[in-house]
């Protein structure tokens, strides 16, 4: 079944359920569907066909969620990018991906426009969201003569292309079928054990794996899926109130703020029953605190990727804390012998409690066939049928797995690695600590020295008083920070993962009311 025929096949079921709520914008499945097959007629009026890519660059909408389902009427290929990029990037990706249309809202439009400048795209390529915005608009497309049904795409024909967030390096695309996308939200479902009729709240970045796997579930259940078009904690806590909302599949970064919230107490967020996280590790103090403040019926760490939606899941966090869990029902991983060099083969496999690389297999029906226009990259990544995810990690005895960082942020001081995500663990359970990064900087003794920079909770924060901390627990005392940073915010990305690369750079605020020591 195409994902088109998909979603058909809900409107059929619940016709009048509440689809999807944006602002004052409230849709049913049936009035939905009349306008997904408007939008399609317009989009088919302007050129697109099968197989055709469109890209889109907009901050979570009710249009470009109804742009989602109007290419998968047409059997085309949605293509959404970071409405935050740099013109730069937008540039590449339009050159990389090729479409046949080009869609933007005012929230991108200035970078739009400049990527469009020399490019020689016509403005009849081009669909906006907005005031003053050139090409046709979103409103006309409204007002075309509707399809009569989805086109009908093969299970292995392309529905979605999703970029990479490029953090070595060019975005990569990764083309995704129909059977793909519409396993991996199956698996989701079953995973999470979601219910007919559960209202997510959808904040993740329809530009981002996670965003498009809430949007494609919410909608094979017959849930209402409650927009927001950018993260606020305040007012993700109202949306959950009003709403009723359900399930909230996050970044732990979410969680953190909206926990630490001043309306926290005060809001009711009993209708919560499900809560999940994925797209980076989630500190021992704030998995506690969602236990204690939301006590969900169900509360999971999901680790894939965009590549390969599911890897593992892990839905008994108060037994195994920090667990990523085992492999997908769809899904076999290992972990073998992390290297720089790509020499590592499937078959070098650790044994439990060994820090290496996961790796994945290709053969679960969830998984992208290779990166678009990229072999370089496909012969880095894919190996002898196995996806090599750049994740550092072990299995424990139990055959469970735990994440350590990325091979790229491990950290070598001293001819000792060290991994930041367990130095991050340990501050994060200090009460003088909000949030805490942890990255290498060179260093003429130690080669690199591990660093820390830390987010305050208190007044009473100092350089001092966490080495102290550090040094009264677990951590060994090769691995504590040599050096702390207060800064005013830790820099991350729209989806709100953790950019190292960034404090790396050295591109952050220090905060002046702290003493830094770098």
């Amino acid at each position: 079944m195409d994902l088109g025929t998909a979603f058909d096949a809900s409107v059929a079921r619940q016709p009048t359920a509440l689809a999807l709520v944006d602002g004052e914008i409230r849709r049913d499945f049936a009035s939905w569907q009349d306008d997904i097959r408007r939008v399609a007629g317009g989009l088919s009026a302007m050129g697109l066909k099968r197989g055709d890519r469109l890209v889109c660059v907009m901050a979570n909408r009710y249009e470009m969620a109804t742009l989602y389902w109007a290419c998968q009427m047409l059997a085309a290929v949605f293509t959404p990018f970071n409405w935050r990029a740099t013109a730069d990037d937008i540039a590449f990706v339009l050159e990389d991906a090729a479409p046949r249309l080009i869609a933007f809202d005012d929230a991108a439009g200035e970078a739009v426009k400049a990527a469009l400048e020399g490019s020689g795209i016509s403005s009849d390529v081009l669909i906006s969201v907005g005031e003053g915005l050139p090409g046709t608009s979103f409103a006309d497309l409204l007002s075309t003569n509707p399809v009569t049904g989805p086109a009908g795409a093969d299970d292995n024909e392309i529905c979605l292309m999703l970029y990479t967030s490029g953090t070595t390096g060019r975005p990569k695309g990764v083309p995704r079928s129909h059977r793909a996308e519409r396993t991996a939200a199956a698996s989701v479902i079953a995973h999470l054990r979601y219910q007919f009729g559960d209202s997510p709240l959808g904040v993740m970045p329809l530009f981002h794996t996670m965003g498009i796997r809430i949007l494609l579930c919410s909608t094979m259940i017959n849930g209402a899926l409650v927009n927001m078009r950018g993260f606020n904690a305040g007012e993700a806590l109202q949306l959950i109130e009003a709403e009723k909302i359900s399930s909230l599949f996050l970044v732990p970064t979410m969680f953190h703020d909206m926990l630490g919230h001043e309306s926290f107490a005060a809001t009711d967020v009993s209708s919560v029953r499900n809560v999940a996280y994925a797209g980076m590790s989630m500190t021992s103090d704030l998995e506690r605190r969602l236990l204690n403040l939301l006590s969900p019926e169900v509360f999971a760490n999901y680790y894939g990727s965009s590549e390969i939606f599911t890897f593992t899941v892990c839905d008994h966090l108060d037994k195994k804390p920090g667990a990523a869990g085992w492999p997908g029902i769809n899904q076999m991983i290992r972990v073998v012998r992390a290297d720089a060099d790509g020499t590592a083969t499937p078959d070098d496999v650790l044994g439990p409690n060994e820090i290496g690389e996961i790796i994945a297999t290709m053969r679960s029906p969830e998984a992208f066939s290779g990166y678009w226009n990229r072999p370089d990259a496909d012969a880095k990544a894919i190996r002898e049928g196995w996806y090599f995810t750049g994740d550092l990690g072990y299995v424990d005895e139990d055959g469970e797995l735990f994440l350590a960082g990325r091979t790229d942020d491990m950290i070598i001081s001293g001819g000792e690695n060290i991994h930041p995500e367990e130095v991050e663990d340990t501050l994060s359970d200090c009460e003088l600590v909000s949030s805490a990064a942890v990255v290498g900087l060179p260093d003429e003794r130690w080669g690199q020295k591990v660093v820390a920079f830390i987010e305050a909770a208190s007044e009473k924060a100092t350089a001092e008083a966490l080495d102290a901390f550090c040094t009264e627990s677990t951590l060994a005392r090769f691995k504590r920070p040599r050096a702390y940073v207060f800064v005013e915010a830790l820099p991350k990305s729209a989806s709100g993962k953790l950019l190292r690369r960034h404090l790396r750079d050295g591109d952050y605020a220090v905060s002046p009311n702290f003493e830094s020591t770098l």
